[in-house]
């Protein structure tokens, strides 16, 4: 096999064989297969698209360049979910501990933010003592004991996505729905789980702008779960403005505290009640959705969600009293309001914006090397379609430096008002099941 012939076969439209994939991405890997090659096959994929089969075998021969983490010593169906990533998007410390007091295993492995993104571990980094570094062996007994428990990403998970990503990159082709799917999908898969819950988002705040977008991203990685023995959905939601009221570290944890005592914004709370239904069907323990909703209303009311919150982060060495007293969390020295300028209606908050701002702040990565302020960030005190009157407050500011006018000034570029009311946008826009 020549890989020259195997770029001109893709350039041409062709199908790659199973056996010619797998060439390619061990070939890549080894350091066989040059740069310059692999710069060619990924922009005759830009332009030619993949079929469904190449991006299950692109996506498994990229599992099978590395570790693949074997949780059968779990009992029950494992559940993963994941998200494309947003401002101010806290599911994941809601839906953990809220399925997993339904008896759903929750096995994660999370990473940390880059970006205006922030990164699970990140947030619970908040809670003093908290630690992702276990044993495997460790990870396994807590999520049998506990249903849940979250890992940092290993070292040698899919090594062939982490050289095709770099290149991506610097080659301008990001944007392929067949890469951007085969990438998530195969860090999804060999992480272990029967079953894979998408939470793909749309709008300003998400990687994929537009909702037909989001569509096709969603319905390509749908495809490849099903494709390779994995039970996968997915749910389309709005990231036109930031999920929930917080966006920063210690204040999504503290939303993530209320939310599960059924005091978290109406949002975030639909978000988490859709996915975390989809979750437990998955898993087998419920026969539909309205019976697992049922489940989960259930466990927030009883305060058991919030109980097993408190056992999961005190398993993993954090200080659960956090979870009763949130002003045990790290605190900004600064609050600082941003008052509306004129009377109106919130009309938009552009999220990646607003993310930005919180970044400026000390909440999230410029860059791999930055170090992350965990006390400070944004708290949102309107959303689009509330009115809003001179001098009250859009976002109370949280900070550890006084001067924080270039915030201000970009959060005022990122909040526009209008004279005439304006509709809520729609949470969520659709579901993908096959």
């Amino acid at each position: 096999m020549r890989m020259v012939d195997l770029i001109e076969k893709k350039r041409n439209g062709n199908e790659l064989s199973t056996e010619e994939i797998h060439f390619i991405i061990k070939g890549y890997t080894d350091g066989s297969i040059p740069d310059y090659q692999i710069s060619a096959l990924m922009m005759a994929i830009y332009f030619q698209g993949m079929s469904v089969k190449e991006r299950a075998d692109l996506t498994m021969a990229m599992v099978e360049s590395g570790d693949q983490i074997d949780l059968s010593a779990i009992e029950g169906i494992k559940v993963d979910k994941h998200s494309t990533g947003g401002v101010g998007d806290t599911t994941t410390l809601v839906l953990g501990p809220l399925v997993a007091a339904v008896g759903v295993p929750v096995a994660k492995m999370s990473g940390r933010g880059l970006g205006h993104t922030g990164g699970t571990i990140d947030k619970l980094e908040s809670v003093n003592g908290f630690h992702v570094e276990i044993e495997n062996e460790e990870f396994i007994k807590l999520v049998n004991q506990n249903k849940i428990a979250i890992i940092g990403q290993s070292g040698n998970l899919t090594p062939a996505d982490k050289k095709l990503y770099a290149l991506r990159d610097v080659t301008a082709t990001v944007n392929s729905i067949p890469l951007i799917a085969g990438s998530i999908m195969s860090k999804k898969i060999a992480a272990g789980s029967n079953a894979i819950v998408l939470d793909v988002k749309t709008g300003a705040g998400a990687f994929m702008k537009s909702l037909e977008d989001s569509m096709e991203l969603a319905q390509a990685m749908v495809d490849i779960g099903n494709n390779v023995g994995r039970k996968t959905m997915a749910v389309i939601s709005d990231m036109s403005q930031p999920l929930g009221l917080a966006i920063g570290n210690a204040l999504e944890v503290k939303e993530a505290i209320d939310t599960l005592k059924g005091e978290g914004p109406e949002d975030l709370t639909e978000l988490c009640l859709t996915l975390g239904s989809h979750m437990v069907v998955l898993a087998e323990k419920a026969q539909s959705l309205d019976e697992a909703r049922e489940r989960l209303q259930a466990v927030i009311k009883d305060g058991s969600a919030l109980e097993t919150f408190k056992l999961f982060l005190r398993s993993q060495g954090g200080d659960d009293s956090v979870v009763d007293d949130p002003s045990r969390l790290p605190q900004a020295q600064y609050k600082i309001e941003l008052e509306a300028k004129e009377d109106g209606y919130v009309s938009e908050i552009i999220a990646d914006s607003v993310g930005t701002a919180a970044m400026w702040l000390g909440a999230g990565r410029a860059t791999k090397d930055s170090e992350i302020d965990l006390a400070v960030g944004l708290m949102l005190n309107k959303k689009i379609g509330d009115s809003v009157t001179k001098g009250e407050s859009l976002v109370t500011i949280h900070s550890n430096q006084e001067d924080v006018q270039n915030v201000k000034e970009k959060l005022y570029e990122s909040i526009k008002i209008s004279q005439t009311s304006v509709e809520a946008p729609k949470l969520i826009y659709g579901e993908i099941t096959k």
